[in-house]
């Protein structure tokens, strides 16, 4: 079984404190989840040699995660991902967002934004347990939006984020974990040498500002095509429009749907008391793969959404410093954010974010560290 527990973190400039709490497992492997804006600000886990390594980016202290602009660790919503002009239509009526990405709206505003927000923290059976009320207009969304998310680690080192909501009228809800990792260590660089396969035949096709146009492209015979492990480096700065307009690898790509094979999964997967997985309908599908030759370690991450944004740190320019003083340079992370398609509004064709009133919204990531063979 897992051990959480919790230390201070420091003074918001509100007043309010901010804790950190650290679930940690019998094979050495710990995750730290601030109450602040739900970071996970350090994932900490045995390399090939057995050494300890770090393998996500963060910061120190509570004043930089108030002020950085990054999302590094955050937890995501109420919507994640851009929404053109940032104009939502929900049951008839239109809603103006900020506009806080150029012309449209991202990841739930620059202040109102779920990453800007001190949540409620409970150690459970089920892992800790994460909540915060959205008001009604908040962000210039509709409805009072009560989020749940449970954090929680199995002793087969599956790092688990679950999510639930639930609205008093009909909203949008698309919540998501905006973690970097970098395999080879934190402070280690560039991540062009790590190797990524998604599992994905097909990614929504984008234009000029990372909007999709409603186009789903298979990636065969493309710089897409990622279905094998692929560095990271080796196509990011092809000639091709997609990767010059987004300075690199930063889009949506179609998860197959094809649920997971419980005999596929490491361990006892969903089994282990101490991760208690939930299937979330119709259960978890393979989303990514990636590994690092530098330390052996690989992640395994699965979903039930039908999106992934794997976005290769390309905006990533060294400020504000991180742990132990470190400049997170351009490409020292990926982040592997489970989804439904970006701007799915203006594209009916695509999964919808809605979440009517009543009704509640479920989703779930799964991310398995290991090691390569």
């Amino acid at each position: 079984m897992s051990r959480i527990t919790v230390e201070d973190f420091g003074q918001l400039q509100d007043g309010r404190r901010a804790e950190l709490y650290t679930i940690r497992n019998t094979k050495g492997t710990e995750v730290r989840i601030c109450t602040y804006g739900g970071h996970v600000q350090s994932l900490r886990t045995r390399d090939c040699r057995g050494g300890i390594v770090d393998v996500v980016l963060g910061y120190a202290d509570i004043g930089t995660y108030e002020k950085e602009d990054k999302y590094i660790g955050a937890l995501i919503g109420r919507c994640g991902n851009r929404i053109a002009r940032g104009h939502i239509r929900v049951a008839g009526k239109d809603y103006q967002l900020e506009c806080n990405n150029g012309k449209n709206h991202l990841h739930g505003g620059t202040l109102t934004g779920f990453n800007k927000k001190l949540w409620q923290a409970e150690i459970t059976h089920e892992g800790l347990k994460l909540s915060y009320t959205s008001p009604d207009g908040e962000g210039g969304y509709p409805g009072e939006l009560k989020v749940t998310v449970w954090y929680a680690l199995s002793n087969d080192n599956e790092f688990s984020i679950r999510y639930e909501a639930a609205a008093d009228a009909d909203t949008i809800c698309n919540l998501t974990n905006h973690t970097y990792f970098n395999l080879a260590g934190y402070a280690s660089g560039p991540v062009l040498d790590q190797k990524i396969q998604l599992f994905a035949d097909a990614w929504t096709e984008a234009d000029e500002e990372s909007l999709p146009n409603g186009r789903i492209v298979p990636v065969e015979g493309t710089p897409m095509d990622l279905r094998e492990p692929t560095p990271i480096g080796a196509h990011i700065d092809d000639d091709f429009d997609q990767l010059r307009w987004a300075g690199g690898y930063d889009h949506n790509w179609v998860i197959r749907d094809v649920p997971c094979d419980y005999e596929a999964m490491p361990g006892s997967f969903g089994y282990d008391p101490s991760c208690p997985i939930d299937y979330v309908d119709g259960g978890l599908k393979k989303m990514a793969y990636a590994e690092s030759d530098v330390t052996g370690i690989t992640l395994t991450a699965y979903t039930t959404q039908p999106g992934v944004q794997f976005y290769a740190g390309n905006y990533l320019d060294g400020q504000p410093l991180g742990k132990d003083g470190t400049a997170f340079g351009r490409r020292s992370g990926f982040c592997l954010e489970a989804q439904y398609f970006p701007n799915a509004l203006e594209h009916p064709e695509f999964a919808q974010p809605l979440l009517k009133k009543g009704d509640i919204w479920r989703a779930q990531t799964v991310y398995v560290l290991g090691h390569k063979r």
